[in-house]
């Protein structure tokens, strides 16, 4: 098939593999702009950008897809197909329309749960027994089209950026699939009924809530690992918490009394006091600063047992 791929962030990449290793002719790519990175602020441009240009294939980065001479000019392309993975643009009825076959979308969430911007994360963060990708037949509304294939996997103690590199792969293979034979993939509409909407994530939601039970504690951290990082703050530093795991014991095992006072460090270990239970970091970040166990965060930074954290 003439494919037109049309992906931004690293989560898309696979997917761009997939389709030049099965022999389809992947004619353009279309991506987000180049934007600033680094400490000195210059241009990067996307990971599928650079996939595509390292495979010679042609990349477009438009700002917007609503002019008519940028639609005239996808429509030019003459594809059988677009295949979208998290590109970040609306598509516009005329680029809906355009290729013979119309667009094809991979959606990591199981359809018609976690609609829009952060599925991953919000279905860690909601607690979800499982997860997956579908692939949906793209319309006007936000993730609203029918389903032509769908797989699943079970969330577990996975983090964001565990579970963005596996269903992935996964999406990449789906559509290598409904690709070989589209006959045998009809879509199907979404149900009408478990709808739910997966909003960006605001920067806010990133600072671990220590009111909270410990069980939604650990699901910030893994929610927002590798980025942008659960954090609390002490001494004016900023502390990404990378990794953690519920206490199951006693605060009394660790030489202190037992205490609800939500944010208040119990030993010197770092476990953490909440609402309900508590929280041991066992992966950190100070700014600017490698990862590391948080055994070796205290060696150099200690935050002594009584310490109250925000």
């Amino acid at each position: 098939m003439r494919i037109i791929f049309m992906g931004t962030p690293e989560f898309a990449v696979p997917a761009l593999i997939a389709l030049v290793e099965a022999g389809h002719e992947v004619i353009a790519a279309y991506s987000q702009p180049p934007r600033p990175a680094g400490r000195g602020k210059q241009l990067q441009p996307s990971p599928v950008q650079r996939e595509a240009e390292a495979r010679g294939i042609p990349v477009r980065h438009p700002v917007s897809l609503k002019g008519a001479d940028e639609q005239a000019a996808f429509a030019a392309l003459d594809a059988d197909i677009a295949v979208v993975a998290a590109y970040g643009l609306i598509l516009p009825r005329a680029v809906l329309d355009a290729p013979k076959h119309g667009c094809l979308n991979i959606h990591a969430s199981l359809l018609p749960r976690w609609r829009g911007a952060a599925p991953i994360q919000r279905a860690i963060l909601a607690g979800d027994a499982e997860t997956g990708v579908c692939i949906m037949r793209m319309e006007a509304g936000l993730d609203t089209g029918p389903v032509l294939h769908c797989a699943k996997t079970p969330v577990d103690q996975k983090s964001t950026g565990v579970l963005t590199t596996e269903l992935a792969q996964m999406g990449g293979r789906l559509m290598v699939e409904v690709l070989a034979d589209l006959a045998a993939y009809p879509a199907k509409p979404q149900p009408v009924d478990g709808i739910t909407y997966a909003s960006k994530i605001a920067k806010s939601e990133s600072r671990l809530d220590f009111t909270q039970g410990a069980q939604h504690v650990e699901r910030q951290v893994r929610a927002f690992a590798p980025a942008p990082g659960a954090f609390f703050e002490f001494a004016g530093e900023r502390i990404k918490v990378l990794e953690a795991r519920i206490e199951t014991e006693s605060p009394q095992n660790h030489g202190t009394h037992f205490t609800t006072t939500p944010g208040e460090v119990l030993d010197t270990q770092l476990a953490i006091g909440c609402g309900i239970g508590a929280i041991h970091p066992r992966t950190v970040q100070r700014a600017g600063r490698p990862a590391m166990d948080a055994a070796d965060l205290l060696r150099g930074f200690p935050i002594p047992k009584g310490t109250h954290l925000a």
